[in-house]
């Protein structure tokens, strides 16, 4: 199928952008890198009446250290924050997690700000901005706001941007002393939509774990951020007995937003994270 017919416009600053959201309302849809975009719009499941082209706004593309903070820009592709060396320096989970998005021709043209606000269940790096307790950096015509990661995420794809927004980019604390990071997913094939995956960062000192967090995604309609879980490890060493309580704990934190597909039941999904979690303790460790 081909995209029905629709309007196009590139504006070359962020207020063309506003006004063109303020005059399409709902019929408007951004365009970024594309890549989950134009096979809606192909497939017909998206049918705007305006495409607004946002490619041409550089300033929104790029990463950013500033002190203890980096910044990644909505329009930063995902191959550049691949290959960045301020990402693997400061920011392990998400380098980690970045050969898991896709494959390599897609990454050579989505986008940063495309995945975060597409808001995809089964995307690496919504899980990974959660546990990294990150901040989107949201701007309308009455200005800018920040939202943290953690309140972002609404449900099915669906986030707190709102109507006449647009999502500049997400700003992370960058690695501190004792900290380290470990990512994991399943999927039938490398570069396929993930199964059920985990993103965790934490310390893991004196051979003791503190203050790690746990997202699971592919599971829910959105990141789950568990507790009990987390609580599991919580001064706890690296052990059988730890491994074990941390797993079963998964059951407690994923079972009430666990839901099948068309490939994999929500039973299937629990056991696959309960593997998960056994494994990425292990991977906190070797960090």
């Amino acid at each position: 199928m081909k995209a029905g017919v629709f309007a196009y416009a590139r504006p070359s600053s962020l207020a063309e952008v506003f006004d063109l959201l303020e005059q399409c309302g709902d019929e408007a849809k951004i365009l970024a890198g594309g890549q989950s975009l134009i096979a809606s719009l192909n497939m017909r499941l998206a049918a705007p009446a305006m495409l607004i082209d946002i490619n041409g706004l550089t300033d929104l593309a790029g990463i950013i250290v500033s002190g203890d903070m980096v910044r990644i820009g909505a329009l930063t592709r995902h191959r550049s924050v691949e290959r960045s060396v301020e990402v693997a320096t400061h920011l392990p989970l998400i380098h980690q997690a970045m050969p898991y998005v896709a494959h390599a021709a897609i990454r050579n043209r989505g986008t940063f700000g495309g995945s975060i606000a597409f808001a995809d269940p089964a995307a690496e790096l919504p899980a990974c901005s959660v546990v990294l307790d990150a901040t989107f950096r949201i701007a309308g015509k009455s200005g800018e706001r920040s939202v943290p990661a953690r309140q972002f995420f609404k449900g099915l794809y669906e986030t707190d941007i709102q109507a006449g927004e647009v999502l500049l980019g997400g700003e992370f604390r960058a690695l501190q002393p004792g900290y380290r990071s470990a990512f994991l997913e399943l999927a039938r094939r490398h570069g396929d939509y993930a199964i059920v995956g985990v993103a965790a960062h934490g310390k893991f000192e004196g051979g003791r774990f503190s203050d790690v967090s746990l997202a699971f995604f592919g599971i829910g309609a959105i990141p789950v951020l568990t507790v009990s879980t987390a609580a599991a490890l919580e001064g706890n060493p690296y052990s059988p007995d730890t491994v074990a309580a941390v797993q079963a704990a998964v059951s407690t934190d994923l079972e009430p937003y666990a839901y099948g597909d068309i490939y994999h039941g929500a039973a299937t999904k629990l056991h696959l994270a309960r593997v998960l979690a056994g494994r990425i303790v292990n991977a906190l460790t070797a960090a």
